[in-house]
């Protein structure tokens, strides 16, 4: 049952290409958090001001996405994971336990602010067919850490789910658009990773994404492999 809460909006960009907008927005529509989408177009005319029109948001950085609640703006996507956990605190988006938390804080962290080879040369396509192409011993480093990572978590796990500490949280939902990365650009993966990569685009909300990314009209060159 959805969380009757109507004056929630995230300010996005395109479903196909914002990796960072992917992150609270699959987190939310999983957890059945009741939001509206507010679309700016990717490198639209004025596109910092088209994002500082919305109200409460004319002091943000000009960047997606935004989450505004009742003329408040809360900017970037580890923020608004962090907001959302305050605000929602029966939804459990981190782990209860306190070392488990500080774990997977700190695994988000790590994607939030590192990975610049992978995430620089592999853009998040999400109607990408998935093709072999050539990668640099930069981007093959930073896959073989986010799998390091990801076996750690899933060696400990002790609820039994499929993601990194059992339910899907918000550790995993900074991780979503590296599993696109890794997915379309056939990046090698352990079979453990694959199977980890299979259920998060086996949820619903992935589902949902990926169906509204194929009928954006929006191509750019940079995306394009």
């Amino acid at each position: 049952m959805e969380n009757a809460v109507a004056d929630l909006t995230l300010v996005m960009g395109n479903k196909n290409f914002s990796s960072w907008s992917f992150r609270p927005w699959i987190m939310m529509r999983h957890a059945g958090i009741t939001f509206e989408e507010s679309l700016v177009v990717l490198y639209s005319d004025n596109f910092k001001g088209q994002v500082r029109r919305h109200p409460g948001a004319g002091h943000v950085a000009g960047q997606v996405p935004v989450l505004l609640d009742g003329g408040e703006a809360v900017w970037g996507s580890f923020a608004i994971l962090e907001y959302l956990a305050d605000k929602f605190p029966d939804k459990g988006l981190w782990p209860e336990d306190i070392m488990m938390r500080a774990k997977a804080r700190s695994g988000a962290g790590e994607i939030h602010s590192g990975f610049t080879a992978l995430r620089s040369a592999l853009p998040m396509n999400i109607r990408l067919e998935p093709k072999q192409i050539p990668h640099s011993d930069g981007v093959m480093a930073d896959a073989a850490r986010i799998e390091e990572f990801w076996a750690e978590c899933l060696a400990r796990n002790l609820d039994g789910g499929p993601f990194l500490f059992g339910a899907f949280g918000n550790v995993d939902a900074m991780y979503a658009p590296v599993v696109n990365r890794l997915h379309v650009y056939k990046v090698p993966v352990s079979p453990i990773s694959r199977a980890y990569m299979d259920a998060v685009m086996a949820l619903p909300a992935w589902r949902e994404w990926d169906a509204a990314a194929r009928e954006e009209p929006w191509d750019y060159e940079l995306y394009i492999r």
